[in-house]
């Protein structure tokens, strides 16, 4: 008898190292640099759960255009990065385990995050999200495109709700609007009532209609000021000039939002108007909001490319240029897996 009890706790304890290995598969950021330093893909230690955290079973991750500026190292003492460092901040997956004070999910729930910027970790087999910064995936989506949504929904809803509370029958326009942000961006303005002008190059025309855009503008070809004029709210992702021609287009009262530099006071008070530099934080209840609106079909979540996790250089790279249409994704795993 006390064989057979011996075999089975043998048994138990493979079959849990089987499915929760202690090590796991993930791009290790061992120097501050370019793409080249995101080389190869290593076998660290598992992350371990703090009592409020879910240790998340990672399919995809989302790949943005700041993670470039996070891996030259700009941002490490502001951030406190500590290296070696595993990049990603978007995830989804599933809950592989709780923590004991875990009180909002359950093993095996289908989760989407918007972790930690400086801690990182989404480039990786298992990631660590605070129960608060996760919401349930939405039902409508796969994990690859679930992955494309967090830190780039959290922005457009953060600069639109939380700040520009935009109303029914207000003006709005989006700069780089056919970004991850602009993807995201245009629909929330519509769901709430507001008209949309939206910029981006010539190429993209038909990609901001696409979206949901009422008034497409090709910055290459036309003045944005000559089209949108007296609008309620900005939404800047583009800044430099952009922003500097902004501020005589926002009527007095309204606000621009910028997502990539400081505002100037002095145009603000010259104008009338308000402005905000938007940090956005992560936000697990309103990633649950967004979560319903692209259930309702209200947002399109649209995934420009995917890689391998062997390939999150690649994936960099196309994210540094700028230009991707829509959303990049490392796929981490097989979703049947």
């Amino acid at each position: 008898m006390k064989t057979i009890i011996a075999l089975v706790s043998v048994i138990g304890t493979s079959l849990f190292a089987q499915s929760t290995p202690a090590t796991m598969k993930a791009i290790v950021v061992p120097e501050f640099g370019g793409v080249e330093v995101l080389r190869k893909v290593e076998n660290v230690p598992r992350p371990e759960l703090k009592q409020k955290e879910l240790l998340i079973k990672v399919f995809a991750a989302g790949v943005n255009s700041f993670d470039g500026v996070l891996r030259s190292g700009k941002y490490a003492k502001i951030f406190n990065m500590q290296l070696p460092w595993i990049p990603g901040y978007d995830i989804a997956g599933t809950v592989e385990k709780v923590g004991a004070q875990v009180t909002k999910f359950k093993i095996g729930d289908p989760v989407y995050a918007f972790i930690s910027i400086p801690s990182g970790g989404g480039y990786a087999e298992y990631a660590i999200a605070d129960e608060n910064l996760a919401a349930l995936k939405p039902a409508t989506l796969s994990f690859t495109e679930a992955a494309g949504v967090p830190s780039v929904a959290i922005t457009a809803w953060q600069a639109l709700i939380d700040k520009a509370n935009v109303q029914a029958g207000q003006t709005v326009l989006i700069h780089g609007a056919s970004g991850g942000v602009g993807m995201c961006a245009i629909p929330i303005a519509k769901s709430r009532g507001a008209k949309v002008f939206a910029t981006a190059s010539t190429a993209n025309q038909d990609f901001l209609k696409e979206l949901g855009a009422d008034v497409a503008i090709d910055y290459k070809t036309q003045k944005f000021e000559e089209i949108a004029k007296d609008v309620d709210v900005v939404v800047d992702g583009v800044g430099g000039e952009t922003l500097k021609r902004s501020y005589p287009i926002v009527k007095k009262g309204g606000i621009l939002v910028s997502l990539v530099g400081r505002v100037d006071q002095a145009e603000l008070t010259k104008y009338g108007i308000r402005g905000v530099a938007l940090e956005a934080e992560p936000n697990g209840d309103e990633l649950a909001q967004i979560g319903k609106l692209i259930d309702a079909k209200k947002i399109k979540v649209i995934v420009a490319e995917t890689y391998s996790l062997a390939d999150a250089a690649k994936a960099e790279a196309k994210a540094d240029t700028g230009h991707a249409r829509g959303k990049i994704v490392l796929k981490v795993r097989d979703e049947a897996k």
